[in-house]
């Protein structure tokens, strides 16, 4: 077998922990936490320019044996850019990915930058793993679009998608939002069956939120 890049023996060391990290990356919803009504799906907005961070733990199928990855993230959105930055659990930066209309760049340590017209293509083919940073956009915010084509607004009552690219979407928890009505989520389970990485579960907690 070939041996891996740079990139991968550094993520290898430093984010892959036991699966059953994934489980602690939130605490259970407990009664105490804000139930939003189904109103909140009239309210919801698209909110275009926000920074986000949070903890993301992943699960996929590797080169000969299951991976789980555990780390955090920053997440920079304006209408025409997206700028993610992966961090290890020590908060070393593993990966840096920025996309606009005119294309896709990631940047490693020690490695030339990639570049591609599709960010999504380009981070399944770099990480090894796919990170939908394009359906993301919406999804953080708990706007999709179904199998079918169809707008959905998730709500605590309506929480589980399927979007037109297969993944499975789960919004598992709910944070109020101090800036408007609408709740926003707190954690995003997303999973996903692929050629190239077996099944992938993604769990997105997220911690911080902004909005300009």
């Amino acid at each position: 077998m070939k041996s891996l890049p740079n990139w991968r023996r550094t993520l290898s060391v430093a984010l892959l922990l036991p699966l059953a990290a994934c489980s602690t990356l939130v605490p259970p919803t407990t009664s105490t936490t804000p139930t939003p009504s189904a109103s909140t799906a009239a309210e919801r907005r698209l909110a275009e320019d926000i920074e986000v961070a949070g903890r993301l733990s992943l699960r996929y199928q590797g080169t000969q044996r299951e991976e789980a990855v555990h780390g955090s993230f920053t997440w920079m959105q304006t209408p025409s850019q997206t700028r993610i930055t992966l961090l290890s659990p020590l908060g070393q930066t593993i990966a840096l990915i920025e996309a606009s209309p005119q294309g896709a760049s990631l940047s490693q340590a020690g490695q030339p930058v990639r570049r591609a017209a599709d960010v999504d293509a380009l981070t399944a083919q770099t990480l090894g793993w796919p990170l939908p940073v394009s359906g993301l956009r919406e999804w953080l915010q708990g706007i999709a679009l179904t199998s079918s084509g169809q707008r959905f607004i998730a709500t605590p009552q309506d929480s589980e998608v399927t979007t037109q690219d297969g993944w499975r979407i789960r919004y598992a928890n709910w944070q109020p939002d101090t800036v408007s009505p609408q709740a926003r989520p707190r954690r995003i389970d997303l999973v996903r069956n692929t050629q190239q990485a077996g099944e992938v579960s993604i769990r997105i907690a997220i911690d911080t939120w902004q909005e300009h």
